[in-house]
């Protein structure tokens, strides 16, 4: 026996695309008593389940040092390992000087 009906299936797809969020996968599994990781399951074999992606305190798409240093290198022309420990200095002062360049 299946774990959700048509009707079910059609009624969670069609109300986590109006709110794709984890409040409504929560509202959704109390509806059904089931658990989140069962709804989040069903959504996902059924091609509309969209994974949170994680974001920083600042509420930015986190970046890691390297990756800063690397874009300094480029705006410089220069090759990234000519920038070698600079890694090591604050984030804060990475983007500070990638922003500046």
């Amino acid at each position: 026996m299946a774990n959700y009906s048509e009707e079910q299936v059609e009624y969670m797809v069609g109300k986590y695309n109006l709110t794709p969020s984890r409040e409504t996968v929560e509202a959704l599994a109390a509806e059904f008593s089931k658990s989140p990781k069962s709804i989040i399951g069903k959504l996902a074999r059924e091609g509309v389940y969209q994974k949170a992606e994680y974001v920083s305190k600042t509420g930015e798409k986190p970046i890691t040092k390297i990756e800063i240093v690397r874009a300094i290198a480029e705006t410089l022309n220069l090759d990234e390992n000519n920038l070698t420990g600079l890694e090591k200095a604050p984030k804060g002062v990475l983007k500070l000087l990638c922003e500046n360049i």
